[in-house]
């Protein structure tokens, strides 16, 4: 399927150069008009504008050059490495991207889907520890399979038909899921409005029904006097990553010392997060712990068997918009006590409309694994059909048959001879 193509090394066939960034002491360098991307902007298939903009003295006095409309941007380092874009205008960039310049006889969208195809790959190549980079080295080796002309111009189509379709059924997915956080929300609403009863309920302050406290850290913070002893002690992290209802374990522990700078609670206890943009997660602690004040706890409820209700009506509440604070949102004991909840005479009623609740989710849950696994498949399938386009497997013979009928058509050995003539000249 392969006849008439040929291999090469990426840099064989194209010129590429890197960026650069002006001096940030100078501020007119920055009151410019000349767009200068950033590696954080590769993200959208084509830049046309970008959030800052440089001078003419600026590309004189650093290594910023201008690309031409239609470069190939690819970034270099840490967390985008590999990400793509083409300009749109005429711009520059930053040393964390590389622009690859169009070669007149070589379809810019093949070698898109290519290097696309090959991020895993060149990530795998990074180098580097907290901020991994690849080289213009790196990418200049990169084996390059080269189709004819004609040949690249269908893969990039049928590329482009696979994909379309398979991001029409991921946005479907992503809708499916967006869906079922509402569902989620309307299931509690409804719980807690009485659809699951036919008995009435009376609305009571937390306050009336348990104390709301919240705990303490012994400071300073990671002294060996007070952590790292056989006391579970909670942070908000331990709660806003946990998944479920319950949680079991804590990432960090305290000694018997530092009892008197927080506090303890039984297992089957309700804690609630309070402050932070994890502002109002619920969970049921099952073990004897500790935790910050970043998270309030429930104490003496009037019915251990409550304790799963209550935090079902945590979850309904719309708690941010409770918060008392603004660039570190927070929920005080106060506020918490004065939340009001339903709540029936006859106990029973709390345990069937759990039960009712958690029904309706856990159809929720297999449903949202169901959609994950889903995405999961698009994007394994995303990549096997780039790997098959570069594989020379991706056309039918009928496809490649049709290719080599056009007038335009030559073996990709004579292409790439045109593109080192012009490369020289």
């Amino acid at each position: 399927m392969k006849e008439d193509w040929i291999e090469c090394t990426l840099g064989e066939v194209f010129k590429t150069t890197s960026g650069g960034t002006p001096s940030r002491r100078n501020k007119s360098y920055y009151e410019g008009s000349i767009p200068w991307v950033k590696s954080g902007e590769l993200d959208k298939g084509i830049v046309d504008d970008t959030e800052e903009k440089i001078s003419e003295q600026a590309l004189k006095n650093s290594s910023a050059k201008i690309f031409p409309k239609g470069t190939l941007l690819i970034a270099l380092y840490g967390a985008t490495i590999g990400k793509l874009s083409f300009l749109g205008v005429q711009a520059s960039t930053n040393q964390a991207i590389c622009g690859i310049f169009q070669v007149e006889n070589f379809n810019s969208k093949y070698l898109y889907n290519f290097l696309l195809f090959s991020r895993p790959k060149l990530i795998s190549q990074g180098t580097g520890g907290a901020q991994p980079n690849i080289s213009q080295t790196i990418l200049k080796k990169l084996q390059l399979p080269i189709a004819p002309l004609v040949e690249q111009q269908a893969i990039v189509n049928k590329i482009e038909s696979l994909l379309s379709s398979l991001d029409s059924g991921i946005a479907d997915l992503k809708k499916a899921q967006d869906q079922l956080k509402i569902y989620r929300q309307a299931v509690l609403k409804k719980a807690f409005e009485g659809a699951y009863s036919n008995k009435k309920y009376k609305k009571q302050t937390i306050k009336s029904l348990c104390e709301v406290v919240r705990g303490g850290s012994p400071r300073p913070a990671g002294s060996d006097l007070f952590y790292n002893g056989p006391i579970p002690f909670m942070k908000v992290k331990d709660i806003s990553r946990n998944e479920g209802v319950f949680v079991n374990q804590s990432e960090h522990s305290i000694k018997e010392a530092g009892l008197k700078k927080t506090r303890l609670v039984n297992p089957n206890t309700l804690l609630l997060t309070n402050s932070g943009a994890t502002l109002g997660i619920p969970a049921i602690t099952t073990i004897k712990t500790t935790f910050n004040d970043g998270i309030a706890a429930f104490l003496n409820l009037d019915d251990d068997l409550l304790y799963h209700y209550y935090y079902w009506c945590s979850n309904t509440i719309y708690l941010r918009n409770l918060n008392q604070g603004a660039a570190q949102p927070n929920l005080n004991t106060i506020v918490i006590g004065n939340m009001e909840i339903p709540i029936y005479d006859d106990k029973r009623e709390h345990s069937k409309i759990v039960q009712e609740i958690e029904s309706r989710l856990s159809v929720c849950d297999a449903v949202a694994q169901t959609i994950q696994d889903s995405l999961e498949k698009a994007q394994a399938l995303r990549q096997s059909i780039l790997k098959k386009a570069f594989e020379g497997k991706l056309l039918s013979e009928e496809e490649i048959a049709q290719c080599k009928a056009h007038p335009a058509y030559e073996p990709a050995s004579v292409l790439l001879e045109k593109i080192k003539a012009e490369k020289v000249k």
